[in-house]
């Protein structure tokens, strides 16, 4: 494996780390937009997130992809940090910032799914609630079409 990569492929290398940088800044912008629109209770506006969400997943992978193909030709000893320090150390915050965003990320995207989840519990016992009082209402009238009020609440005038 060779220490330094061809010029070409170090220039692209640098150039996607950019690139990464910057779908990353947006990936958590996405996560944070989400994450208010949880909380206002503006689900109309979650499918067009996700949409978006997978459009930039799609390219954050292959921009990682190519960034592991790129890690792959150093030398086993080099980890990303260690490798920029010494053959592009102006490029050492871009490679933090992706980190700290990518950490960012990881974290908004638990607490939107927690968010979702408790959501989607509500919306199910909503639900429960709504097919139990279906299902007793059933009953409500008799075959003879009036109502059948036997059995629910109590008698009037009584305590």
């Amino acid at each position: 494996m060779a220490d330094v990569p061809v010029a070409a492929t170090l220039a692209e290398f640098l150039s996607n780390l950019h690139t990464e940088r910057d779908a990353m800044r947006s990936f958590v912008s996405l996560l944070e937009t989400e994450q208010h629109t949880l909380l206002a209770g503006e689900t109309e506006q979650l499918l067009t997130l996700a949409e978006t969400k997978t459009r930039t997943v799609a390219q954050l992978t292959g921009l990682g992809n190519a960034r592991k193909q790129f890690q792959a030709t150093l030398s086993p000893s080099d980890n990303m940090e260690n490798w920029l320090q010494s053959h592009a150390a102006q490029e050492l915050p871009v490679w933090r910032e992706i980190r700290k965003l990518a950490a960012r990320a990881q974290q908004l995207n638990h607490t939107n799914g927690e968010m979702i989840r408790v959501k989607l519990g509500h919306n199910q016992q909503a639900l429960n609630v709504l097919h139990n009082a279906a299902q007793s209402a059933t009953g409500l009238y008799g075959r003879d079409g009036q109502p059948n009020l036997s059995g629910m609440g109590r008698k009037l005038g009584s305590v």
